[in-house]
């Protein structure tokens, strides 16, 4: 067999760009991946058909011998562009590797340690402004069969009008949604790198008493030491590594005890071969695996089978927004009920995207956003 072709598919979809990157071969096999970037998508792109120059002609069997071979194939390795790139095409390599050998990717990483995995509602509350709002939307959540939700709980804009103020807002609609949904439910609160540690440890003791799964990046995250000082200081578990690209990046972080959640986003810490390799490394410090998972439907499918084969995973984001969107574009839709994605079991990653679709859908610039990193006030 060899690789004869890889075509890439940029689309808009709610508030971002999806991805997609298709592997193919010249007995008919495809395999699917996926590396969307909130930004710099040109710059994926191009990276993505400087590694195709180095696939096409290649028997695509084995996909930890080309990560290797095209991570070590330039001085400059990784870095966030090639680093998506390179997880992109990994994860369409296993994919293939999968449906070559008629088996589900799960069953290449080991075997499936459970055949359901814990999800939880991404960027929940998101227009909440009163604590009567996100009461009712702790309500939705639990309707619609989530044990866990995730907030943003302040912003660029509450802080500017003050910390005390941010954190007194925070505070109020915290308790609204405990109050709605009672103790089973758990509450994970976003923070978005907007903290300073001041303000970081001025949140937890004000949220304390309602029970706070986890403080989603508190303070930005290049500082490995800055983050664990923060973690020895609060009760707050701390989870953070969406931004992280290797599992060079991860030791430092686990070493220094900065964070009791890990979160690596397959779609830029290497895929599957490298997410692995950062799974166990967070297992020798018990550390478990939340998964970043913010993409389309290869990056949650992608997301589903590297969950099931690891035995420290804890639970896996999703976007609920995007649901229908993902279930649109690709079949079969992945089945996400009670609170649970079903692990899919068909050869590789389980679905395929609707390329008649996914044409249709053009790309568009990512907005800007303007961050300054931590505010302090």
């Amino acid at each position: 067999m060899r690789i004869i072709s890889i075509d890439r598919f940029t689309l808009w979809v709610d508030w971002c760009n999806w991805i997609l990157v298709r592997i193919r071969t010249d007995e008919g096999l495809v395999g699917w991946g996926e590396g969307s970037l909130h930004g710099g998508v040109a710059a994926v792109e191009s990276a993505i058909d400087a590694y195709a120059e180095h696939l096409v002609g290649q028997d695509p069997a084995g996909p930890e011998r080309h990560w290797h071979r095209l991570y070590n194939m330039w001085r400059w390795r990784g870095g966030c562009a090639f680093q998506t790139a390179l997880s992109a095409l990994d994860i369409a390599l296993w994919d293939l590797e999968g449906k070559r050998l008629g088996v589900p990717v799960h069953r290449l990483l080991g075997g499936a340690h459970r055949d359901r995995v814990r999800a939880y509602a991404s960027h929940w509350l998101s227009g909440a402004e009163t604590p009567e709002q996100a009461a009712e939307g702790a309500r939705e959540a639990v309707r619609r069969g989530f044990t866990a939700f995730k907030w943003l709980a302040v912003t660029h804009e509450h802080l500017r009008a003050g910390e005390t103020a941010a954190i007194d807002r925070a505070t109020r609609l915290m308790a609204a949604a405990r109050d709605a949904v009672g103790p089973g439910v758990d509450i994970m609160v976003e923070c978005s790198e907007f903290l300073s540690p001041r303000a970081a440890e001025r949140l937890d003791r004000a949220l304390a008493p309602y029970d706070p799964f986890w403080f989603e990046e508190p303070i930005p995250y290049e500082n490995a030491r800055a983050m664990a000082q923060l973690q020895s200081r609060i009760r707050t578990p701390i989870a953070t590594g969406e931004r992280l690209l290797s599992r060079h990046e991860f030791r430092e972080l686990l070493e220094l005890g900065g964070c009791r959640v890990l979160q690596p986003d397959i779609m830029h810490c290497g895929g599957f071969t490298e997410m692995r390799r950062i799974a166990a490394l967070a297992d020798t410090w018990y550390v478990p695996l939340a998964p970043h998972n913010p993409g389309g439907p290869i990056c949650v499918a992608a997301s589903l089978h590297l969950a099931a084969a690891i035995p420290n995973f804890l639970i896996l984001e999703q976007m609920e927004p995007q649901r229908a969107a993902r279930d649109r574009l690709s079949h079969p839709a992945l089945i996400l009920e009670d609170g649970h994605f079903h692990v899919p079991d068909a050869p590789g990653l389980g679905v395929e995207p609707d390329v008649e679709a996914i044409q249709a859908i053009a790309a568009r610039p990512q907005p800007r956003r303007e961050r300054t990193g931590a505010i302090y006030t």
